[in-house]
């Protein structure tokens, strides 16, 4: 039976690299599938999956219009990848749900759960919710401990606390960081966790 599966992690916990293994997997084995990643990430160019490794392919974009419907993937389709899924509208979840489901497709999301500020994305929300299947990724803080959330900091690295809960950058704009250091001080360290060389 198909599910909708969500593996959700805080930044730098490897989910693209995840979710390009996974693709390889079925390849290789003859299977077709198809990769989407979110329009509104062009880090590494518009409808590129890029994992921090180096590894990287092209895939479909997403945006708020895409219809997750049988009749526009295809009949020929072992499974369905979604990377920045955290960006998918809860109307789109509720689609890949049915999808895998009715559809028989099973579906495969990966992002983050929450933002900058601690709250969920609305996406990442409805995929908690409908999700048949839910794993947790592991990332580390620079302090050691398990990072589950996401920090934004500004070009001098001093911590961000409001703002567009889209803000679409890489280490240089985000750190995945541990609760404890989450609610120290705004000053970051050497090591990019805060507070803790101030």
């Amino acid at each position: 039976m198909a599910k909708l599966h969500f593996r959700y992690a805080a930044m730098n916990a490897g989910k693209s690299t995840a979710l390009l293994q996974a693709a390889h997997n079925y390849e290789e084995r003859g299977m077709r599938v198809r990769l989407f990643t979110a329009a509104v990430d062009t880090r590494d160019g518009k409808g590129v999956i890029a994992s921090r490794l180096g590894l990287a392919r092209e895939a479909e974009t997403f945006g708020p219009q895409t219809q997750f419907v049988r009749s526009h993937l295809g009949d020929d389709i072992a499974c369905l990848l979604i990377d920045e899924a955290q960006f998918l509208t809860p109307a789109q979840v509720s689609q890949l749900h049915r999808l895998a489901h009715v559809g028989g497709v099973p579906v495969v999301c990966y992002g983050l759960r929450s933002d900058f500020r601690a709250e969920a994305f609305p996406g990442a929300a409805a995929l908690l919710t409908l999700a048949d299947d839910i794993e947790e990724m592991k990332s580390v803080c620079a302090c050691g401990r398990k990072a589950t959330l996401n920090l934004r900091i500004d070009a001098r690295g001093q911590r961000v606390r409001e703002g567009e809960q889209v803000f679409i950058g890489g280490n240089e704009r985000y750190r995945a960081i541990c609760p404890a250091c989450f609610y120290q001080d705004d000053e970051l360290g050497p090591s990019g966790a805060p507070g803790l060389f101030a």
